[in-house]
């Protein structure tokens, strides 16, 4: 009788137990986000950082335990993801494979706005929410999707602000040359910039595109000499806009001014060596930058995240480099997903995107906030871009990065005119 309650004992506990695991794996969620990433291709060199980011965000939340719902679900976090080669044409039929095949739950962006927009099609097509990282154009965001939700400060903004730093050092300058990249991403921010600048009273000298690709770029630098520009403003990524500043050096181009897109940021711009001295770069995040939790309560709002040391300190221990804001945009945009997630304790499409929408926050980052409105639906309102210049300080015989605008987040003076 005592050995049959024993072994009745014994069934009841191993019943439990099996319960009990299969409880908890049922209680585990497995979330699956889905990309494409240019691991070959002329964008590489930028989306492989963005990825670098991403991945570091999951490995942290994985590290954590994931994310815990009310309802006691644990949410771990895993990626599926493809070479795009940097080709548009690929993008459509890779985000289909991502969402019909390996059932990705949210997406991210590729890297560039161009790759971006055909994505993009493909999330609102089919009813997935994808965080656009690396991705400034504006154009995206007019087209009725309700799903896509952008991390960068818009390409309209871009470097509008390099002629506010342009006229706080030099209110007589008037004679403007800018010349970019004939893509998507670099000619919207080159038409917002010359819309700008004819509104500050600016002289448009030159404004001309140059081919995707383009490694010699004497037939420009000819005509920037000729129009006798005091400000030179464009370019395009990473290679083409390294090219470019080398090219204007070698010819020793005497714009007093020069501000150009994505490859100035790089920490490997300085390679240049003096082709990159006073070089100034719009930067959506800089590792110099300081926003911390203190800084939100200052500013009246809630901060969600790590702070920019700890971020950076993650980054160097993970990848042995300085993160560029690629890579911060990277970590960012699954940081607002998680954000969003936690926010509407589910990862039902419909909640997350209404957390999202409802955003108003401080990260490492900067600020968050997306445009609601119909027009202009997930454009990213909150953030705004810093500019950073290339100095030789002191005695150093490196050059160093530092901002040089907003002045509130200045960590030096700007270097005006380019031949002092």
């Amino acid at each position: 009788m005592k050995f049959s309650r024993f072994l009745s004992f014994l069934i009841l506990l191993a019943l439990l137990s099996t319960i009990s695991i299969a409880s908890t794996a049922q209680d585990e969620r497995t979330v699956v986000i889905g990309f494409t990433a240019s691991t070959s291709g002329k964008y590489n060199v930028e989306s492989i950082r963005q990825i670098n980011g991403l991945n570091l965000w999951i490995n942290q939340v994985n590290e954590a335990g994931g994310i815990t719902l009310s309802d006691g679900t644990v949410l771990m976090f895993d990626t599926v993801f493809y070479d795009d080669e940097s080709n548009t044409d690929r993008v459509q039929e890779l985000y289909t494979r991502l969402i019909t095949e390996d059932e990705a739950d949210f997406l991210i962006s590729p890297y560039s706005s161009g790759l971006t927009d055909a994505s993009a099609i493909i999330a609102e097509q089919y009813g997935r929410i994808m965080i656009t990282a690396g991705a400034a154009s504006d154009s995206t965001y007019q087209k009725g999707f309700t799903l896509v939700f952008q991390t960068y400060t818009p390409a309209s903004r871009y470097l509008t602000g390099a002629l506010d730093l342009l006229q706080s050092v030099d209110m007589d300058v008037q004679r403007i040359a800018i010349v970019h990249e004939n893509d998507k991403f670099s000619t919207d921010v080159a038409t917002a910039l010359n819309e700008y600048a004819l509104e500050l009273g600016f002289e448009i000298v030159m404004f001309e595109g140059y081919d995707s690709g383009t490694t010699d770029f004497a037939p420009f630098i000819n005509k920037i000499q000729d129009s006798e520009p005091d400000a030179v403003l464009g370019g395009g990524h990473f290679q083409d806009g390294s090219t470019f500043a080398r090219q204007l050096y070698e010819k020793n181009t005497s714009a007093a001014f020069i501000a150009l897109l994505v490859a100035p940021p790089e920490p490997s711009f300085s390679e240049l060596g003096e082709a990159a001295l006073g070089i100034i770069g719009p930067s959506q995040w800089e590792p110099i930058g300081n926003i911390t939790a203190e800084s939100a309560e200052e500013a009246g709002m809630d901060y969600f995240g790590p702070s920019s040391q700890e971020f950076v300190e993650a980054y160097v221990e993970a990848y042995g480099e300085e993160p560029s804001y690629h890579a911060a945009g990277g970590f960012q945009a699954g940081l607002l997903l998680q954000k969003a997630i936690e926010d509407s304790d589910s990862i039902e499409t419909e909640a997350v995107a209404a957390a999202l929408n409802e955003l108003d926050i401080l990260t490492f980052f900067g600020s968050v906030q997306f445009d609601t409105t119909e027009e202009s639906h997930g454009l990213q309102i909150g953030h705004s871009m810093m500019y950073i210049q290339w100095q030789q300080i002191e005695d150093m015989e490196d050059l160093e990065k530092v901002i040089v605008w907003p002045l509130e987040a200045a960590t030096a003076d700007t270097l005006y005119p380019l031949s002092e």
